[in-house]
């Protein structure tokens, strides 16, 4: 994500950009599987004529992430796009 932001001018260095996960969890056959993925993007000190640009790589993050592609048949990934 920083680094689609980042292609589009806008800083995500220095903790603009902050994220935090939440998941799901279940138990199968006695084993604890992963189900869903929830993260949540916090970019501080966005301009505002800057987060159309950042919505917009947010929008198209998922599918470019090597890590949501690696495991987004196995667990449903969600995320949101904050601005402080």
């Amino acid at each position: 994500m920083g680094g689609a932001l980042e292609a589009r001018g806008i800083d995500a260095s220095g903790g603009r950009l902050t994220s935090e996960a939440e998941g799901e969890i279940y138990l199968e056959d006695k084993i604890l599987v992963i189900k869903k993925i929830h993260v949540t993007y916090t970019l501080r000190g966005c301009p505002d004529d800057k987060r159309e640009a950042a919505e917009r790589a947010h929008a198209h993050h998922a599918s470019r992430c090597p890590v949501a592609k690696s495991i987004e048949k196995a667990i449903e990934i969600s995320t949101d796009l904050t601005f402080e």
